[in-house]
């Protein structure tokens, strides 16, 4: 993967149709309200509203209310062929818990709220692809639904989404979508066949041991050596568990426990994540972690309670998809640097939960321009992303849609 730090590569201007590069203007002027009224998951109303308004004044049929805020549009193409297809693309609407730091005209008006990982600019780019393809409908075959989905921050609203049914009606038979990665510099796009993304787990665990006088050691079970060798066990699943070929990560975050520098604390908790890309990993490590706290805590005569939650399952894209979206990525940015194929993250994603539904692709589109300051890491305060990146995103979704369905 390449640095931020890396220079950046502007995409052509000649390989940006003029019709979209029209629309970079109010790419910008959306992204930015958008960003103005940041909203965390399952309470994007305003930002659904903004959506809905556009869609309505366009003409471009679609629901809402999905999933509590979710709206999904339909682009129905009118050229002929011999099998329609219905492509899906993608987009995710919520916001972080965290308070912005850049000091920028379009800065976020909720306290303690800000896009932060690049959502504002994937509901632009999807949103500008409707329109496009709205007046455009001569150029593709098939249907095109835009699902534009609460909560991929937490708690997830993919599921819900595809509970409500957002994949039939008519049955979509592949889906696409893309994230702004600041991980990269602008004019590249990061393509990855199999696993892109990791599966994302996480725990909690209270350890309740005996406490008592620091004086007096042999009369506890301290829960705080407990723990201590708890973490350090647990490190042992990746190091001696995992097959060196499969990446995993185990990783405790929180560690509480004790009141005074004196008393040997009864009880500690720790809490954590757990990622990796095997999908045959799952169940895995829930079931060696408590293993390995089931046999510490057993030795010392203590109890736990352990509180174990599957969030969401690898990224994993379909090879024929992957290849449509690399050939059309090769086709825009050119060069052999602009394309890459590397680009796997330990992060996670919900998108994960419609890529187990249908065959689909989940890209990067590099966004990150040292050179204006705008390179600070996903979920930072001061998180900001070139938005020449807007322009491109939508030129990308218009040409896999128009290979893809033609």
């Amino acid at each position: 993967m390449f640095a931020t730090n890396a220079p950046t590569q502007p995409i052509n201007p000649d390989k940006i149709r003029p019709e979209i590069q029209a629309l970079q203007p109010h790419l910008v002027a959306f992204r930015r309200q958008i960003h103005q009224q940041p909203e965390l998951g399952f309470q994007e109303r305003l930002t659904a509203e903004a959506i809905a308004k556009k869609l309505t004044e366009w003409k471009i049929p679609h629901q809402v209310g999905i999933a509590k805020t979710g709206i999904v549009a339909m682009i129905q193409g009118r050229k002929t062929s011999f099998r329609l297809k219905t492509l899906a693309i993608r987009a995710d609407m919520d916001a972080l818990p965290i308070q912005e730091a850049n000091e920028v005209p379009y800065k976020s008006k909720h306290d303690g709220i800000m896009h932060a990982c690049g959502h504002d600019g994937h509901v632009a780019i999807a949103l500008m692809t409707a329109y496009y393809l709205s007046q455009h409908q001569n150029d593709f075959a098939g249907m095109v639904k835009i699902i534009f989905q609460p909560a991929e921050e937490g708690p997830g609203g993919a599921k819900p989404m595809l509970d409500a049914g957002v994949l039939q009606n008519p049955d979509v038979d592949a889906i696409i979508g893309l994230h702004l990665w600041n991980n990269l510099p602008l004019g590249t796009i990061g393509v990855r066949s199999g696993a892109l993304m990791a599966a994302v787990e996480r725990f909690t665990l209270k350890i309740q041991g005996k406490g008592g006088h620091g004086a007096m050691p042999h009369q506890t079970v301290d829960a705080i050596v407990l723990g201590s060798q708890i973490v350090n066990s647990l490190q042992t699943i990746v190091a001696r568990n995992v097959n060196p070929i499969d990446s995993a990560v185990v990783t405790i975050g929180e560690f509480r426990a004790g009141t005074a520098c004196n008393v040997i604390a009864d009880t500690a908790t720790l809490a954590g994540t757990v990622r990796y890309f095997n999908p045959e990993l799952t169940d895995f490590f829930h079931q060696r972690l408590d293993a390995i706290v089931a046999g510490i805590c057993t030795s010392h005569g203590a109890t736990y309670q352990l509180d174990y939650t599957k969030l969401y399952p690898p990224v994993i894209n379909d090879p024929k998809i992957a290849e449509l979206v690399r050939s059309v990525a090769t086709d825009l940015v050119e060069t052999p640097l602009g394309v890459v194929p590397e680009c796997q993250t330990m992060g996670g994603e919900d998108m994960s939960f419609f890529l187990q539904a249908v065959p689909g692709c989940y890209f990067f589109l590099g966004a990150a321009n040292p050179d204006r300051s705008l390179a600070y890491p996903h979920h930072h305060p001061r998180f900001d992303f070139d938005e020449t990146a807007l322009g491109t995103g939508v030129e990308m979704f218009v040409r896999c849609v128009e290979k893809y369905c033609n």
